[in-house]
């Protein structure tokens, strides 16, 4: 009878914690990039600020990679309509991406939901530069654009979009732009270091290293103000600004009242100790922007993105 009981109660007890577990939003994320990358430490670093916090009561992670991001922003688009527990990180690389690999579905068909964080990208020489100042570098690039190469990551990425805006801030024909693309980020300093490309463009933690032992030159970053000492291109009278950003986005076709529940659920995600302490360790710059305000964001940085693609002759 006893033992009856006693089974009776753990049945009982279980059944209330799954309830209460139960009223907290179990989410499914959709990871558009193969594990390991920026996409996927962001989204399951915000999964697991959610869960210190008792936010949610489960994520599921569904990674799917290629193509910039659109392949899982398709699968995103076509399986999530209407769920309100269905969320997609994603950046300004997918942006980009969107445009040139004439990708059928955009931005514009999910719902924005946050911005969270930007990393800012720096400019470099070696330290056996000429180049002593951005003014120098910029010079020599008014001079004679075909001269100065650009060492970055892929053609059409952020680190490229970056050396466009220069360009057309600067009055340079960003067509003229002498970009070298690498794969990976050793690739990138080699040639740096080597004095094979006349600068390089990566986000700052990519080249912190080589600054800290004085093998490289930081002459500008592209934050609106200074960041680790460094001053910025705006503090340098080149109006630009530009931040490799990541967020969130809702599935297709969610009322008002689910995005604002989803906001409200990763911004308190982005204020528990487990989000700050990450953003400390990987160098993230919170920019957190919500709902409404993200999306007028994003209309914009579509358009800047497109343009500036536009302008380097990769839109095909």
């Amino acid at each position: 009878m006893r033992s009856a009981l006693s089974r009776c109660l753990v049945a009982f007890a279980a059944s209330v914690i799954t309830t209460a577990a139960l009223g907290q939003p179990a989410l499914k994320m959709m990871i558009p990039a193969n594990p390991g990358g920026g996409w996927d430490q962001t989204g399951r670093t915000l999964a697991a600020a959610m869960q210190s916090a008792k936010l949610v009561s489960g994520v599921q992670f569904d990674n799917k990679g290629g193509a910039a991001g659109t392949i899982g922003l398709a699968q995103f688009v076509n399986s999530a309509k209407g769920d309100p527990n269905a969320v997609m990180v994603g950046g300004m690389v997918m942006v980009g991406g969107i445009i040139l690999n004439k990708s059928p579905v955009s931005l514009s068909q999910v719902t924005p939901i946050a911005r969270l964080t930007s990393e800012w990208e720096v400019i470099v020489v070696p330290a056996s530069s000429p180049h002593k100042t951005m003014a120098d570098l910029v010079k020599a690039f008014k001079d004679n654009p075909g001269k100065v190469s650009w060492g970055g990551g892929s053609a059409g990425g952020t680190d490229h979009i970056l050396v466009g805006l220069i360009a057309r801030e600067v009055g340079v024909d960003p067509a003229k732009i002498n970009y070298v693309p690498f794969k990976g980020g050793g690739e990138a300093i080699a040639a740096i270091l080597g004095g094979h490309v006349t600068a390089g463009v990566s986000g700052i933690g990519e080249f912190a290293e080589q600054i800290k032992a004085g093998k490289m030159r930081a002459l500008a970053q592209s934050a609106p103000g200074k960041v680790e000492g460094i001053a910025s291109l705006k503090e340098q009278k080149i109006n630009v600004e530009l931040g490799n950003w990541r967020g969130v986005f809702g599935a297709p076709g969610i009322t008002p009242q689910q995005r604002d529940a989803l906001v409200k659920l990763v911004k308190s995600a982005t204020e528990t100790p487990a989000w700050k302490a990450t953003l400390e360790k990987l160098g993230w710059t919170p920019v957190f922007l919500g709902g409404e305000e993200y999306k007028k964001f994003l209309e914009q940085d579509t358009k800047r993105v497109a343009a500036i693609i536009e302008s380097l002759g990769l839109k095909k």
